[in-house]
């Protein structure tokens, strides 16, 4: 029997409506769109944030949008984000034949899985997957901004940087792969205390410095996989947006933090809540 993930948080995170989502997601990526500076190269990585739309959807559509140019190109995502609703150890495949949204369903690469499921910290775990937001957000977007892909997805759970950098390695693949990072940046601080923090925190990854401090982002084990990677591989890291909920849709008490980062590879160098 062929199994689809079915969406867990369409109607909260983002409209579960297919018509209403499509505009709402295409109304963020024309606003993105009007101030891109596409870089030269498509990006190979992109941290991008999940948080419901109204907060987060502006910064995760910034990142989006510099993956158009290449949008027949793209062909395979790995998508990699923290599990909220399940505490584990390692890191989680999904064993479905595709996740969907209101928009269609994204047919799952398993190519991949056999090697990986070989490393003692990857499992299969479908239960992971079933309610975690912080991949099924970033959909809609991939949706909209690519023509046919498939999909790579994976849950972290207690996992070092070397574990994720590992599995990010097993998919990297060539131009027709993006890793894709799912991750907010600091939670529930004063406005001018987040402001401060996070932009801390960008700076480590703009150095690829890692690991970044605990409680930094709720998907720093996923980034300072990312970090690592990006380390072998000479990624070149550059700020596209950041703000928080208290510039978006929330109040300036309590806010969460988003970034949108991208990647890009260049030749070796020397010295060189609904919230969140």
């Amino acid at each position: 029997m062929r199994m689809v993930r079915q969406p867990a948080v369409a109607g909260h995170f983002y409209p579960g409506l297919p018509a209403v989502l499509g505009r709402a997601v295409g109304t963020l990526l024309d606003h993105a769109r009007g101030v891109a500076e596409f870089p030269p190269l498509t990006p190979k990585a992109l941290i991008v944030p999940h948080a419901g739309y109204v907060y987060s959807g502006p910064t995760a559509a910034r990142g989006y949008v510099l993956l158009e140019p290449s949008r027949a190109g793209i062909r395979r995502i790995v998508l990699i984000g923290p599990a909220h609703r399940f505490g584990f150890s390692g890191l989680a495949l999904s064993s479905a034949a595709a996740f969907a949204t209101p928009l269609g369903e994204v047919a799952l690469d398993h190519t991949f899985d056999a090697g990986l499921l070989e490393l003692p910290y990857v499992i299969a775990a479908d239960r992971y997957h079933a309610p975690e937001h912080s991949l099924e957000v970033q959909l809609p977007f991939l949706q909209r901004v690519l023509d046919e892909f498939v999909l790579v997805p994976v849950v972290v759970g207690d996992a070092t940087p070397e574990q994720v950098a590992a599995v990010i390695e097993a998919a990297w693949g060539g131009p027709d792969t993006v890793v894709v990072i799912s991750s907010d940046l600091s939670h529930y601080l004063p406005y001018d205390d987040a402001e401060a923090v996070d932009k801390d925190t960008v700076q480590r990854i703009l150095d690829l410095r890692w690991p970044l401090p605990d409680h930094a982002a709720c998907g720093g084990r996923a980034i300072n996989g990312l970090l690592r990677a990006g380390c072998e591989h000479h990624l070149q890291p550059a700020l596209v947006d950041r703000r928080n909920s208290g510039d978006t849709a929330g109040d300036r008490e309590r806010v969460v933090g988003y970034a949108t980062v991208s990647f890009t590879e260049t030749a070796h160098k020397e010295g060189h809540d609904d919230q969140s």
